[in-house]
């Protein structure tokens, strides 16, 4: 019977690297796949009450039972706050997820998807098919290689750049630095939109203030948004959106999903603005005026 470092007495236990103190723990009920990837360890496990899980370097990345609120939030608030998404770039996302919400829009034409593990999208494609069905869509085209040297080679082809990472630990390290905000400003066509994983608001307020301070002398708009999304620390993932055009209310959403389609299960118009209120403590760890 297969076994991993982080499941003991029939229970998965994170690893918290950037969270001391406290783990996310989830009751397994099968080990599906694990192995050592070029660049991490991959997990994926069947849980009794939270569908299939991946987790990379001992960090749950995605649940069956919860992931549809962080996929739909990544996507969808970059996508309704631009005026007319066409050419969209996904980097990381290697579980697909992000590309499917991304080809629920019929004003997007082309979508494409860099991730730097092959690993991941192999396995989301076995154990996360619900996921992973966004990689058929005749809209996007995969790339497995690095999301810096695509950005440096796609000067001005997109209209939203969406990066799905992992935590700044390991290979996703460098994708919350200023030179990497600044590759994905050269990428962008005018008016265009960048949306980032922008972390917890309860454990990572210097962080995610660090790179809002950053940002903010790149691009002339920028601002931070939250979703609830249970099984990721604190039961939050924060949004960080840039814009490369001066005055954009990001959170203004430009269209709507038709109601009868029932495109989403988290996303609404009145999420969307909402995302954006924040907390008294948020505002005053970001060094934000009081509302």
């Amino acid at each position: 019977m297969p076994s991993h470092k982080n499941i003991k007495d029939g229970w998965f236990r994170e690893t918290t690297a950037l969270w001391p103190g406290q783990a996310m723990s989830l009751q397994v009920q099968e080990i599906l796949h694990h192995e050592k990837s070029l660049f991490q360890d991959v997990l994926v496990f069947k849980s009794t009450n939270h569908g299939n899980v991946l987790v990379l370097d001992g960090v749950i990345q995605a649940t069956e039972w919860d992931e549809f609120s962080y996929q739909e939030m990544i996507a969808h608030l970059p996508l309704m706050a631009h005026k007319n998404p066409k050419n969209i770039l996904v980097i990381g996302g290697g579980d697909g997820g992000v590309l499917r919400e991304i080809v629920k829009h019929p004003e997007v034409e082309s979508v494409t998807l860099v991730e730097i593990d092959e690993a991941v999208i192999r396995v989301s494609k076995q154990f996360l098919p619900d996921m992973a069905k966004g990689f058929y869509h005749p809209k996007v085209t995969v790339v497995v290689g690095d999301g810096f040297k695509y950005l440096k080679d796609n000067v001005g082809a997109f209209d939203v750049i969406i990066t799905d990472s992992s935590d700044p630990v390991g290979p996703a390290d460098v994708l919350f630095g200023e030179g990497f905000y600044a590759l994905m400003k050269k990428s962008l066509k005018t008016g265009g939109i960048v949306c980032t994983q922008g972390e917890c608001q309860w454990l990572h307020l210097p962080l995610i203030k660090q790179v809002l301070e950053s940002s903010r002398l790149l691009y002339p708009t920028v601002a931070y948004a939250w979703a609830s999304v249970p099984t990721y620390p604190c039961g939050n993932m924060g949004f960080i959106l840039c814009c490369n055009e001066e005055g954009r209310d990001l959170s203004r959403p430009l269209r709507i999903f038709p109601p009868e389609k029932e495109e989403t299960r988290y996303y609404t118009a009145e999420v969307h603005a909402a995302a954006f209120v924040l907390p008294a403590f948020t505002r005053k760890g970001l060094g934000l005026p009081s509302k």
